[in-house]
């Protein structure tokens, strides 16, 4: 195998890292920034630096750049606060906002493990919507709706998370099937992800 300079190949090792980007994508990405202007390859690095002044929402775990602990949605005094969705990611989270037809909130776990089974920065994150079930929905929301991918790995932590929110819950519901078996929330359109939301069950 061809050995590349030392700062392309760094770059590269850094880009494949990054989600549905593999080595030969990451190295046709260092290329591409190599033949940019000086500026535009700044421009880039300073905003991807910035970042990191993101705050995460203490709530919903999305980030934001509020003065306060909360994002937008947590924040909005006209959003439903006992009707929660949970969401695998942060652009899940985007496209169901998307549909316009959710008033309620948002909680993200975080990627779900192969093994199906919650890790310890998930757990965490479950035990802070408890807590926050119990100090501001006096211990029980009216629903939760768990909006994972209809996939046999969104199937078992759907089920997981089910039983351990049970006793937060007064009702529990999932998005309707209108999303294809093995799709994605993230890409399906607004349309599909609103019919879903509507037939939740």
């Amino acid at each position: 195998m061809m050995k590349l300079p030392e700062p392309i190949q760094n770059v590269a090792d850094e880009l494949s890292n990054l989600p549905s980007i593999g080595p030969r994508q990451a190295i046709r990405l260092a290329f591409y920034l190599i033949g940019e202007k000086t500026e535009d390859v700044h421009k880039l690095a300073v905003n991807i630096n910035n970042l990191r002044r993101l705050k995460i929402c203490k709530h919903c775990f999305f980030p934001h750049q509020n003065a306060g602990d909360l994002c937008d949605i947590c924040g909005n005094p006209n959003r439903n606060q006992n009707v929660i969705m949970i969401v695998e990611k942060e652009t899940d989270l985007i496209s169901l906002e998307n549909t316009k037809k959710f008033t309620g909130r948002y909680f993200i776990t975080g990627p779900i493990p192969k093994t199906g089974f919650l890790e310890n920065g998930q757990r965490d994150r479950i035990e802070s919507l408890k807590k926050t079930i119990k100090q501001d929905l006096k211990g029980k929301a009216r629903e939760i709706i768990f909006a994972f991918n209809p996939s046999s790995l969104g199937d078992f932590q759907a089920a997981t998370l089910m039983k351990e929110l049970a006793p937060f819950t007064e009702k529990m519901s999932r998005l309707g099937r209108g999303l294809p078996t093995g799709g994605e929330i993230e890409f399906a359109d607004d349309e599909t992800l609103g019919s879903a939301l509507e037939r939740r069950n």
